[in-house]
Parts: structure tokens; C-alpha cells; sequence
């Protein structure tokens, strides 16, 4: 797990490591131009063939990318750095670095022939870039951008907001990225984690401060050993029940697309209809279509997790069976997983809100989030973490808002942004399958020893979800993959 940043906390951070553990800023911007260009040689074909040119901004940015193109150059590859700004304006730091830059005789270039170069290096603006890039500014790295060679990002591209990962005006865009001690939050939403290319996260001597909480995390494979050993002694009871209300009539896809990715002992409640269909996909799970108190109690004290939701529809025989699980379980506190149609019905019940707790897992994708929280589309992308945190904190339940780069808060202020999955995974079914997941992963930690907070173990079925899809998409390709492929590949993750 990775503490993820904002621009302030990371200028925070530099702050307390000068200041207060004494590492000065000239030690810490060689450490930073050390490991980029550890990770540029890595990546090199041809040391002999190489000509890399480094562009410097006037910044402390810039001043690292001086010291990248020194070091560079003594380690026997060609490389020049051409200065975009005036040298009056150079922070202390990069002044330094330009003088010894000069003294170690780097050849600087004044005209820029981009056309020569293998490798380019951004070094112009860092995380402090707080207004749009016009001007001069945006003519080179729109002339850099149309560059063919290979293309590296000092700590985030120029031009991307560190905060929100948009572009200001126009942004760099890089094949590699190396930031220093933590990702920034726009080298994790787009288009900032397109523009970063492979992003590289290296340890240059700045850590967290003691007693101060980062909330922002995520999730990386070393975590997938969060997942708990199944017990030899256990039955098919032991490894956790769940319970599907689910599917109405021509809608049977989500409640299987669900029960398949759940991979436990599984109950569908649903409608008559979708008896004979889903007893033939999935032989594995049982089928419910009767509905009264007596039935439905039964089959709530038989599970462990409810997924309440998926292909539901918003009829009123859908609105009963929705509304009669979601209030019993708020009365024992069973976990319910609310997806799809379930946060539809919820969006335009109000009365359901005294339902939903720390019990509840929320799943809404953009559009049905507008219709739970009241905001316009435009402006929760514009701010997808603080509205999953904000309707976290309203409702008191875990929110996962599914995007690009899903978002999974809870009513505490922690938060996760989800770095796994692709675009292949935009596709009919693939939230059917997460809420699947989820319920899978609650289920496999019933009799775990270590117990985590809801909110981290919902970013950790978010992040299996997203690296299934990565199988997939390597497997099957993006733009033909399906919901189904997500599944076939979930044994290979869980294993």
C-alpha cells in the first residue's frame, strides 16, 4: 500500500525533510536526478547511439533536470539541456545546479533542432504549477510532444495539474514518468496517468511525518498477500455465504455476471423467470423466486453478505424485494453491497437513507451518482474524490465511485484511488462483476485472523477487479473484451 499526495502535503513534506531531518535541498534534488536517470539508462538501447536533450524550466524542476543532464553526460551518454526561461529567474537551487552543470562543461543548447535527439526529458514545470501554460511555454511542449523521440516526465509531465491530473492548457506527454517518494493524485486520475506514460515511484530520502496521517492511499500487487489462507479444516459454509436480490424479467445477465464473480456458495432471489437460465449457467448457486417474510428471513439469517442490485429493475415488485433485504439488514448489521438499480431505487426513496451505514458498500458509476448526491455529471468529474468522500461522509457507508480511476472512501475520511484496470473494462456487465467481487473478497475474511476496515477491503476487491481486466485485455484485447473475460480471470488473480 502507497500513500498518494497532493501538491500542498508533498511541499509539506520537502518542507519537514529540510527543515527538520536536515537533509538540504541540493542533497535531495541529487538523489532525484540519481534515480531518473537509473531508470533512463534501464531503458536504454544503444548508450553509444543515444543523444538525449534535457529541457529546464527556472524551477527547482528544472534544477533537477540540470542535474539529470550532468550526470547523464558522465556516465558517458551524449546528452545537452537547453534552459526554457530566464536565468535571473532560477531559484537558488538551480542556480547551483547550472554552475555545475557549466563547470563539468555540459554542452548547453540555444536553438532547439528536436529532431536530433533519441530521448527527451521534461524538466520544465514540478508539482507547484498552479496556472494554465501559455505562451512560449505551450509552443515547446507542443514542439516537444511532436517529437518521435522517447519522451521522460521529471515528477509529474509539465502542464498537469498534480491535484486533479487535468491539463493546464496543454501538458506533456511522456513515456516515463519518475516521481519522487510518493504519486501524486494526478499521475492517478486522467488524463494526467495517460500523460505519464509508465510511472515510477522512486525513494529519494523524503518520507511521511511522524503523527501525521496521509488518507490518500493505493493498492499494489505486494498487497494481494492480504489475502487470507483458506483453513484446512473448513466446509462450504466456512468461506462465507452470499445472497443475491437480483435480476428481474429479460435482465438475468447481471444477476449471473454478479453470482459467477462472487465464487462462493451463492443464493439468487429473483424472479421466476430467470430460473431456468441462471440454473444453467450456474449450476453452482441455488435459485429463489418465491418472496414472503418467512422465505426472506431464512435466507437473510443464512448469508453473510447481501448483494443487493444488479439487473434489479425499479418496478414496484423490484422496489419491495429491494426494500424489504436493505431494511432487515440495517436492523443486524449484516454487509450489503448496493449496486445498480438498488442506488436507483435509493436516489429517488429518501426515506431508504436511514438504511444505509457502515454496514453498506456503495458502488455508483458517475450517472448514478449525480442522482444519489444532486450534482451535475460535469461537476463530480471535475471532483471525483471529494464527492466519494462528501456522500461517504453523508451517508455513512463506503462509496466506490466507479471511474477510470475508481475512487473508494469511507465516512472516516481514508481513501483509495484504484491504479489497476483499462478501458476494455468500459463494458456492459463489468460493475455487475464487481459488485460480485466485493462480496467475495467480505466473505473470504469471516474467519481471517488479521481483519481490515471496510474501506480497505473494498479497494482491495476494486483493485482484483481492475487487474482481472489487465489479464483480459492482455489476454483477449481491449476492444473485444467482455464482462465474462473478467470472471475467467479472476481464479488467476485470487491464485
Amino acid at each position: 500500500m502507497r500513500e498518494i499526495v497532493t501538491a500542498v502535503e508533498m511541499k509539506e513534506l520537502d518542507h519537514n525533510t529540510i527543515q527538520k531531518a536536515g537533509i538540504s535541498s541540493p542533497v535531495l534534488m541529487e538523489r532525484a536526478a540519481l534515480k531518473t536517470v537509473e531508470e533512463i539508462v534501464q531503458r536504454l538501447k544503444n548508450k553509444e547511439k543515444e543523444k538525449i536533450l534535457v529541457v529546464c524550466g527556472t524551477g527547482n524542476n528544472g534544477g533537477d533536470g540540470l542535474a539529470i543532464a550532468r550526470l547523464l553526460q558522465l556516465r558517458g551518454v551524449r546528452t545537452w539541456y537547453y534552459i526554457a526561461g530566464k536565468e535571473e529567474k532560477m531559484t537558488a537551487e538551480t542556480a547551483g545546479q547550472l554552475k555545475t552543470a557549466e563547470y563539468y562543461q555540459v554542452p548547453r543548447v540555444h536553438n532547439l533542432d528536436l529532431d536530433e535527439y533519441t530521448t527527451i526529458v521534461d524538466a520544465i514545470f514540478g508539482v507547484g504549477l498552479s496556472r494554465p501554460v501559455e505562451g512560449k511555454y505551450a509552443e515547446l511542449i507542443s514542439t516537444m510532444n511532436r517529437a518521435s523521440a522517447y519522451k521522460v516526465a521529471v515528477d509529474i509531465p509539465s502542464g498537469i495539474d498534480s491535484d486533479t491530473g487535468f491539463e493546464k492548457g496543454i501538458a506533456f506527454r511522456a513515456d516515463l514518468t519518475v516521481t519522487f517518494a510518493f504519486r501524486k493524485r494526478g499521475l492517478c486520475f486522467y488524463p494526467g496517468r495517460m500523460y505519464g506514460g509508465e510511472i515510477v515511484v522512486t525513494d529519494i530520502g523524503i518520507y511521511s511525518i511522524p503523527g501525521k496521517k496521509i488518507c490518500m492511499h493505493h493498492l499494489e500487487r505486494e498487497d494481494l498477500k492480504m489475502l487470507p489462507e483458506r483453513v484446512p479444516y473448513g466446509n462450504k459454509g466456512t468461506f462465507g455465504k452470499v445472497l443475491l436480490i437480483a435480476g428481474s424479467e429479460g435482465m438475468c445477465g447481471a444477476a449471473y455476471l454478479s453470482a459467477a464473480a462472487a465464487l462462493k456458495m451463492v443464493r439468487i432471489q429473483t424472479v421466476e423467470a430467470n430460473r431456468i437460465p441462471l440454473q444453467t449457467l450456474l449450476p453452482e448457486a441455488m435459485i429463489t423466486c418465491d418472496f414472503d417474510e418467512k422465505k426472506n428471513q431464512a435466507m437473510l439469517d443464512w448469508c453473510d453478505v447481501l448483494v443487493i442490485g444488479p439487473g434489479l429493475g425499479t418496478g414496484a415488485q423490484s422496489r419491495e424485494r429491494a426494500q424489504w433485504f436493505l431494511a432487515k439488514a440495517a436492523e443486524c448489521k449484516k454487509t450489503v453491497i448496493l449496486d445498480a438499480d438498488g442506488l436507483n431505487l435509493l436516489s429517488v426513496h429518501d426515506n431508504w437513507k436511514c438504511f444505509i451505514g457502515e454496514h453498506v458498500i456503495l458502488t455508483p458509476h458517475i450517472g448514478e451518482m449525480s442522482r444519489l448526491c444532486g450534482k451535475e455529471i460535469g461537476k463530480i468529474q471535475d471532483c471525483l474524490a471529494q464527492t466519494a468522500a462528501d456522500y461517504a461522509k453523508e451517508s455513512g457507508a463506503v462509496c466506490v465511485l466507479k471511474d477510470a480511476c475508481t475512487v473508494v472512501a469511507d465516512a472516516f475520511g481514508d481513501m483509495y484511488l484504484n491504479i489497476s484496470g483499462n478501458a476494455g473494462m468500459a463494458t456492459a456487465g463489468s460493475g455487475d462483476v464487481l459488485s460480485g467481487v466485493l462480496a467475495g473478497i467480505q466473505c473470504m475474511y469471516l474467519v481471517a485472523e488479521k481483519k481490515f476496515s471496510p474501506v480497505m477491503l473494498a479497494a482491495l476487491g476494486v483493485y482484483v477487479h481492475g487487474l482481472a481486466g489487465d489479464l483480459a485485455a492482455e489476454t483477449v484485447g481491449q476492444r473485444g473484451m467482455t464482462a465474462g473475460d473478467i470472471i475467467c480471470f479472476l481464479p488467476e488473480i485470487l491464485r
